[in-house]
């Protein structure tokens, strides 16, 4: 029987995924649409997308830093004050005119913080754990992706009737529901530390209590180590190259086919709803299939989607596209995770699990970039064509090496 205070402590962490991911369909997946109705080219789009992921790299260390040497604020009082700089940020969404760089310096500084609070986010909950109550990443991550596809439909059909001027007003209410889930979160756990409840197996408390010490690993020697890893996570950068250009450039690619804004938010809803069953039920599905199975299913999900995007010659055909992200994204995101953590040591899965978080990243950079320069050059027949191929070469590496990875725990 699940206690009243992990059921509370449990939604309250849900509905801070749900606000996280609410903002980012406004900022992040409707940022083109923004951008492009300001008069911004598609060249200036994908810079201004890449520059915020480089800010977000340089900024996590320094925040994660910050973060564990704070006693006072911690990772909720960090995590707040980075939100109401967000909503400082999104003023100049109202104040700053098209085409200039300061609006571009305002859309770098929001997606910058944005991108830094997702790994804060991941790292709560093992910090809640320390109240010594039990925590749901899975249900909690799932709940982001159903919150974000209901608001991305609504958004959609918002902007085509009221103009863009909706996407900032949405923004400072949806950072407003985060701080203020942040705050009933933090008032929880501080309620149940007082209970005096033992931290959970696996928390940084729980481990300094047994003293217990995490294996540092060089991120060098870890690649040398294991090689094929590093291959297998080349190929991400294909895979991923097109789950990128559908985030960022689906506006683009939703118009060569005649459809609406409407049509982006459906479409980029249902992407994001059909994520949820199996992100949900993963566990149950690894029971009855090997990781290294999935993540090969998943490289081809990954292609089909993509290459139906390129055949697509109706808005009909983009929505039967994303039925394979029940195969594709959905399937690898947690495969990946799991995946790292049976074949690797402690120490090593820790730098396994950065390294893989690593070339998403840079997947993001190179596929913001290169996708606003071919959209300038050519077309969105072009860059889901180029994207195809991509994804495609990315899904023959993985399946051609994920079999060769040998597992550290075993020798």
């Amino acid at each position: 029987m699940i206690s009243r205070e992990t059921k509370i402590l449990n939604i309250e962490y849900s509905s801070v995924f749900g606000a996280y991911w609410m903002i980012y369909a406004i900022i992040g997946s409707f940022a083109a649409v923004f951008m492009l109705a300001k008069g911004y080219s598609n060249s200036q789009i994908g810079i201004t997308m890449a520059a915020a992921n480089i800010l977000g790299v340089v900024l996590q260390p320094l925040i994660a830093d910050f973060t564990d040497r704070s006693k006072r604020l911690g990772i909720i009082g960090v995590t707040e004050i980075m939100t109401v700089l967000i909503m400082v940020f999104t003023v100049g969404m109202f104040a700053f005119k098209g085409g200039t760089v300061a609006l571009c310096v305002a859309f770098v500084l929001m997606l910058g913080l944005h991108t830094v609070l997702q790994p804060l986010f991941n790292s709560l909950a093992f910090k809640l754990e320390e109240c010594g109550i039990p925590t749901n990443y899975g249900i909690a991550r799932a709940g982001g992706s159903l919150a974000y596809s209901i608001f991305i439909a609504i958004l959609g059909t918002m902007v085509e009737k009221m103009g863009i001027l909706v996407m900032p007003v949405a923004n400072e209410i949806i950072c407003a529901f985060l701080v203020l889930s942040l705050i009933l979160t933090k008032r929880t756990f501080d309620k149940n530390m007082r209970m005096g409840h033992p931290p959970l197996p696996g928390t940084k408390a729980a481990a300094a209590e047994n003293g217990e010490t995490e294996e540092e690993i060089n991120l060098i020697q870890f690649i040398k180590r294991n090689k094929m890893f590093f291959v297998l996570n080349i190929g991400v950068i294909g895979l991923y190259f097109s789950n990128q250009v559908l985030n960022t450039y689906m506006t683009q690619i939703v118009t060569a086919v005649d459809g609406t804004t409407e049509d982006l938010g459906r479409i980029l809803g249902v992407m994001a709803f059909l994520e949820i069953p199996t992100m949900v039920f993963f566990k149950k599905i690894k029971k009855h299939f090997s990781c290294q199975l999935l993540l090969k299913i998943a490289s081809v999900g990954f292609t089909v989607k993509i290459a139906i995007c390129w055949l697509a010659k109706s808005v009909a055909m983009l929505y039967v596209g994303q039925l394979f992200q029940i195969v594709s994204f959905a399937l690898f995101l947690p495969g990946m995770v799991y995946f790292t953590g049976e074949i690797m040591s402690r120490g090593e899965a820790i730098k396994g699990q950065a390294l893989f978080t690593t070339m998403v990243t840079l997947t993001t950079i190179i596929a913001s970039l290169a996708g606003g320069w071919i959209l300038d050059i050519a077309d969105a027949k072009m860059l889901t064509f180029i994207s195809t191929i991509a994804t495609a070469a990315g899904a023959v590496l993985v399946i051609a090496v994920i079999d060769k990875v040998k597992s550290k725990k075993e020798s």
